[in-house]
């Protein structure tokens, strides 16, 4: 079926104001740096000579040592050209040299006498990945066409919600687990309704994601006060802790960070069963309740076993290098696994899958009584919708 050029335009207004939008918030938000922060500028830079090549030995490793010439390309330091140690003090990955022409980031540190002096940073990787960006897109446009577009335009509607309203509220102190939830049930209304259209299956869908999105919540704060995780588990929360000015909450953004992080297949899962759910009334109106969600079940418990399973490989692709720190401690299982930083993990794959099972048979009872009265409900309240998706509308 073509699709019509009016789809495209509905389509495109929003994506395009939303784009504007996220352009003019992230330009114009105000930033906050100290004297400290001003000392230091990160530069992208070209390798131009290499001045000193060799082999050191940095502790039980040996590594190529390099000395290089280079001159920085942007910013305010645009042309200068510095010496840059690389591979001295820290463990660089095997092979990993560079060569004249390589580009790569620096750190330019400014003394109070005005001297400057440069530092390695980083290697630049955002070429390869603006192209991986780009074939993606054109990817999810070619096969999913109107529907793919759809998509996109709520995965960016997501992220501006993350960044412009979930992680701005953090860190001026707001409460990570209700903006959490706030923002969750944001995009995810978002998704529903621009993928699946403004139906009796999205509403009853949203409503499903929502229970189990606070059931999910419930049993996260229990675990971890049941377990006294704090959040200061990893490196990344203690920088957090130690940023100058900012006051964060880092126990609830654990456990924000378990709620997001079940969403995206909560998303697919509960839409999922929904659909399930009405497909069986229109196919057979005669079904009883009962009949119907034991039947609807059935599909439900075969997602179950497929997410679960796809949630926590996930996780563990996520962890391998955890999992392998935990496998050299030599302590037993039970003292091993009691360490936060494993535990936090252990926690946030156990009610993450558990939110998620959850999840079924909340959609599957919610969306079988809504689909048996359907006829009823959009005869009261023919604002609701159409009983049907809007990939079923197409297909009609």
């Amino acid at each position: 079926m073509k699709v019509k050029l009016r789809s495209y335009l509905i389509l495109a207004v929003p994506a395009i104001l939303l784009g504007i939008l996220i352009g003019y918030i992230t330009a114009n938000r105000p930033t906050q740096t100290s004297e400290e922060d001003q000392r230091f500028s990160t530069s992208k830079a070209v390798v131009r000579t290499i001045v000193e090549e060799e082999l050191i030995q940095l502790g039980e490793q040996q590594q190529t040592f390099q000395r290089l010439e280079v001159e920085v390309t942007d910013g305010d330091f645009a042309g200068k050209r510095f010496v840059v140690d690389y591979g001295r003090t820290a463990l660089h990955p095997e092979g990993q040299i560079f060569k004249p022409g390589d580009p790569l980031l620096i750190t330019i540190e400014t003394y109070p006498d005005g001297t400057l002096y440069a530092y390695f940073s980083d290697i630049i990787r955002t070429e390869p990945l603006l192209w991986l960006t780009v074939g993606f897109i054109i990817l999810i446009l070619l096969v999913g066409r109107e529907k793919g577009l759809r998509s996109l335009i709520s995965l960016a509607a997501s992220f501006a919600v993350i960044f412009l309203y979930i992680l701005p509220a953090i860190l001026n102190g707001s409460n990570p687990v209700w903006v959490s939830i706030i923002g969750s049930i944001a995009f995810l209304s978002v998704t529903q309704y621009l993928i699946y259209g403004w139906t009796l299956k999205a509403h009853t869908a949203l409503i499903g994601m929502f229970l189990a999105v606070v059931l999910s919540t419930l049993l996260a704060s229990l675990m971890l006060q049941l377990t006294h995780l704090t959040g200061f588990g990893t490196e990344n929360a203690l920088l957090l802790a130690q940023l100058g000015g900012q006051t964060i909450n880092l126990k609830g953004l654990l456990l924000s960070g378990m709620i997001i992080g079940t969403l995206g297949v909560l998303d697919d899962l509960v839409i999922g069963q929904v659909s399930v759910v009405f497909t069986l009334v229109n196919s057979n109106p005669d079904l009883s309740l009962q009949s119907l969600i034991n039947r609807a079940m059935i599909v439900g418990q075969d997602h179950i076993a497929a997410t679960v399973n796809t949630l926590v490989l996930a996780y563990v692709g996520a962890s391998l290098p955890l999992l392998l720190i935990f496998t050299t401690f030599n302590l037993p299982f039970m003292l091993a696994i009691n360490r936060e930083f494993i535990i936090e993990e252990i926690v946030r794959t156990l009610v993450g899958s558990s939110g998620l099972v959850l999840s079924v048979p909340i959609a599957t009872f919610l969306a079988a009584y809504i689909a048996q009265h359907a006829e009823s409900i959009q005869k009261k309240a023919p604002w609701l919708g159409s009983q049907l998706l809007a990939s079923e509308q197409d297909q009609k």
